[in-house]
């Protein structure tokens, strides 16, 4: 509680954090703009400027004695977010598109008014608990045990850099238990279509990375994995399958490379960054059989769970084996790490952290796990509804089948540079924003999925901008 003295004191530090009619102002302009924001029904598209304009419009912001939160909240407003691409817009269709709930943005800010810290049960365990909700809810969907939970990390780089140490730890304490050496160089095998992280998980973790070659389906199948664990041995720590590839959304053959991994007794950790939520909707569970062996799985609720950057959810199926691997020791941490309590930051990589699970919670409690599910399988069927029209287009033609809310084609007779200024044309009048992937070095594009406003009508628009 701020201390009346406060009130007048003429200590600028203190007038800062005290609630003068100032900081009533601020907060009510803040508030103000994100309630516009929140709730508008026409919030453009936009699009990145150069810094040499935006110098032009912004100007010089940060000043000894402070612009005001009126000038600095129009500043944002009307000159730095126009140059930030909406992510939630119906039209955001590149990469992987955000797609949040208004219930879980709305509560996004009472998070960081609350200044609830995540990262351990003593200091914040009504967030925790809350987290832990979503989480065995997640975890039960997946197939996992009871007992099986995690943490909410920062991103999908960062649940899958958490869960690597944790698998890599496990076989570390194995060999010294058995009293053998460790091999030379640890490896992880995954398929050759895996997401960029675990490449860089490995660089970061000084590990190697075995690329597997995908089936002609483009998934890992677990005969491929089964070559390479006979050719590497026991160097190989873990295995990485994927729950819906960024660039296609292909779904491995889990339930083959789990029957490998648990005859071999090899880690099995599943990248469903994007797709897992897809396990959701009951009439795609078959295309995820396996995930219920998994050892470790992250799935990103910013992706395809409708909650707001940034928010990975980690979940381990013994989470006993997180915590011998990550549970940092200090004096000034003895009060926590003595305790029998369960504090997230004992789970990965991330000590202090933000309870960034919170806003998904809100909006589950609020809204039900039915609406998630419709939400979701809306993406699928809207893909396959549009990959019909693609196909029946004799300018267009499809690389491949969508299995998931991704959907890949050409325009005949394109080249990249002719691909790339129809890209730019089309997000210069706000239409859409899709960009060029790559095929076996082919230029192609692709549609991502994900935002229930997304409609048939908008997609045909764009396919009609190709023609």
């Amino acid at each position: 509680m701020t201390d009346p003295a406060d009130l007048t004191s003429t200590d600028p530090a203190a007038r800062m954090h005290a609630i003068l009619p100032e900081t009533v102002d601020t907060v009510d302009e803040v508030l103000d703009y994100a309630r516009r924001r929140a709730l508008g029904t026409d919030i453009p598209l936009d699009k990145a400027m150069t810094e040499r304009d935006l110098f032009r419009l912004a100007g010089r912001t940060i000043t000894t004695d402070g612009i005001g939160a009126r000038r600095a909240t129009a500043v944002f407003e009307n000159v730095l977010a126009p140059a930030c691409l909406t992510t939630d817009h119906p039209g955001y269709l590149a990469f992987i598109p955000s797609a949040p709930s208004k219930a879980a943005s709305a509560f996004d800010v009472i998070v960081s008014a609350s200044a609830v810290y995540g990262g351990s049960w003593i200091e914040g365990s009504g967030a925790v608990y809350a987290e832990n909700e979503v989480l065995h809810w997640l975890a039960a969907e997946f197939g996992l045990p009871e007992g099986a939970g995690g943490v909410f990390m920062q991103g999908g780089t960062i649940g899958n850099l958490s869960a690597l140490v944790a698998a890599r730890d496990v076989v570390r304490r194995r060999f010294a238990d058995e009293g053998r050496a460790r091999p030379d160089r640890w490896v992880v095998v995954c398929s050759s279509e895996a997401h960029s992280s675990i490449k860089s998980a490995a660089e970061i973790m000084d590990v190697d990375v075995v690329g597997v070659p995908t089936g002609d389906d483009g998934r890992l199948h677990g005969d491929a994995v089964e070559a390479a664990l006979d050719e590497f041995g026991d160097a190989v720590f873990a295995v990485v399958a994927t729950g819906g590839t960024t660039n296609f959304g292909i779904v491995d053959d889990i339930a083959s490379v789990a029957a490998v991994t648990r005859a071999r007794g090899v880690w099995l950790h599943i990248d469903g960054a994007y797709g897992l939520a897809a396990m959701l909707v009951e009439g795609m569970r078959p295309v995820f059989a396996g995930v219920e062996h998994a050892d470790s799985l992250i799935v990103d609720p910013h992706k395809w769970l409708f909650a707001p950057f940034d928010a990975c959810a980690l979940i381990y199926r013994d989470p006993a084996q997180a915590l011998r691997a990550h549970t940092q020791h200090a004096e000034y941490l003895d009060t926590l790490t003595d305790a029998a309590d369960w504090n997230p930051s004992d789970l990965g990589i991330q000590l202090t952290r933000r309870a960034r699970g919170l806003p998904m919670w809100f909006s589950l409690a609020t809204h039900g796990t039915e609406r998630y599910r419709a939400a979701i399988d809306h993406g699928i069927r809207l893909a396959r509804r549009i990959a019909d029209e693609i196909a029946a287009r004799p300018s267009l033609s499809l690389v491949r089948d969508p299995q998931l809310s991704i959907v890949v084609f050409r325009r005949e007779g394109w080249t990249l540079a002719d691909y790339d200024r129809w890209s730019q044309k089309l997000l210069d009048d706000q239409i859409g924003f899709v960009v060029p992937s790559s095929h076996h070095g082919e230029p192609v594009v692709r549609f991502a999925i994900i935002n229930p406003l997304t409609t048939f009508d908008l997609l045909v628009k764009i396919l009609d901008t190709m023609e």
